[in-house]
C-alpha cells in the first residue's frame, strides 16, 4: 500500500514536471525574438531548445535519475529569471498581447514629464 502511494507520487511529481517545461517552452515560442536579446538572456532557439529537451526527458526518463533534475532546472531558470525579463523588455504582452496605452504609462496612469 506505501509503494503504491510513493508510485502515485512521483507521478504527479512527474506530471508537474512535464507542466513547468511544457508552459515554459510555449511562453518562449509565444515571445519575440529580439526581446531575448535586448534582456541579454541568450536566445530564443537556445531556450526553445532547453525546454525542448527538458520536456522530453522528464516524460522519458524517471524522476529519480539526474536528467529530469537538469530540466527542472532549466524550467524554473527560464520561468524565475528570464520570462520576467523578456517580459519587462517586450512591455508585457507575450501571445496575449498589449492591453493598450502608451509605452510610457506608469502603474497609475500616463507620465508626462513632471509638468
Amino acid at each position: 500500500m506505501l509503494m503504491l502511494g510513493f508510485a502515485g507520487f512521483l507521478g504527479l511529481l512527474k506530471i508537474v514536471l512535464m507542466a513547468l517545461a511544457a508552459f515554459g517552452l510555449f511562453d518562449a515560442a509565444f515571445r519575440r525574438e529580439d526581446a531575448f536579446r535586448a534582456a541579454n538572456k541568450q536566445n530564443k532557439i537556445f531556450w526553445l531548445i532547453i525546454l525542448a529537451i527538458a520536456l522530453v526527458v522528464s516524460y522519458l526518463f524517471s524522476i529519480l535519475s539526474i536528467l529530469p533534475i537538469a530540466g527542472l532546472v532549466g524550467s524554473i531558470v527560464y520561468i524565475v529569471d528570464v520570462r520576467p525579463a523578456v517580459k519587462q523588455v517586450s512591455g508585457g504582452g507575450g501571445w496575449r498581447g498589449r492591453r493598450g496605452g502608451s509605452s510610457s504609462d506608469g502603474p497609475y496612469g500616463p507620465y508626462n514629464g513632471g509638468r
